[in-house]
């Protein structure tokens, strides 16, 4: 797929990353118990999951700062399969998608050499948690609270992550028996869509783009999707 993007007047023309990028930076392997919509009688959908694909057919970017900032798309999903009366937890946890680390040269990203080591794993608890399956089933959950950092002295409790690494987002759905304690079912789920590319400044000039104009109104951005 290739992607155009059009700003105002100007036509901008994105690399062709199933081209450039080889499939394992794409889609990294997922252990089997995490890829997919359905776990047990748990099944989530990711809501913007349009967003993410336009996104994503770029190299999705998410910029990291030692203060923390918030992602952008936001990660927005919808919950159905729980037990109405017992309570959830919901977790989002943001792992390394490869073993690998990024440059973005003419126009697209290679890896360049291995990661470097892997940082302490943070998970952020959703503030509704711990809620009924009710109260979970009844609405849109969104991950908008969660910030990005490249602080590793963090004391705040944002995701901290290397700049110039590649990420995958996944929810945690647990089974909380009391709200003291995490016990019974646990589910998760991955959407290969949201991977991103964390960086302290945006690399791909259609980003770049995009923050100049307002990354919050997409009414500025007009998307045309071509297959190659």
């Amino acid at each position: 797929i290739t992607v155009y993007v059009s700003i105002g007047d100007g036509l901008l023309r994105t690399c062709d990353m199933t081209r450039t990028v080889p499939g394992s930076i794409l889609a990294p392997a997922v252990p089997i118990n995490l890829s997919g919509k359905e776990q047990g009688n748990f099944k989530m959908d990711l809501e913007n999951s349009s967003l993410w694909k336009q996104f994503s057919g770029i190299g999705t970017e998410m910029v990291i700062t030692k203060t923390g900032r918030r992602m952008f798309p936001q990660l927005k999903v919808k919950l159905s399969g729980l037990n109405p009366s017992l309570r959830y937890i919901l977790l989002l946890e943001v792992v390394p998608a490869d073993a690998s680390k990024y440059r973005f040269q003419g126009g697209c990203w290679h890896a360049v050499g291995s990661a470097e080591p892997r940082l302490p794993d943070r998970m952020f608890i959703h503030p509704d948690s711990p809620a009924t399956g009710a109260h979970w089933q009844g609405r849109t959950i969104s991950f908008h609270q969660v910030k990005l950092t490249n602080n590793t002295l963090d004391t705040h409790g944002h995701i901290i992550l290397h700049s110039l690494h590649r990420y995958q987002p996944r929810v945690h759905v647990i089974e909380a028996r009391d709200a003291r304690m995490w016990g019974g079912i646990r589910q998760s789920f991955v959407f290969p869509e949201t991977q991103f590319f964390a960086v302290t400044a945006y690399q791909n000039s259609v980003l770049y783009a995009f923050s100049t104009y307002n990354i919050f109104d997409l009414r500025w951005v007009s998307w045309n999707v071509t297959p190659s």
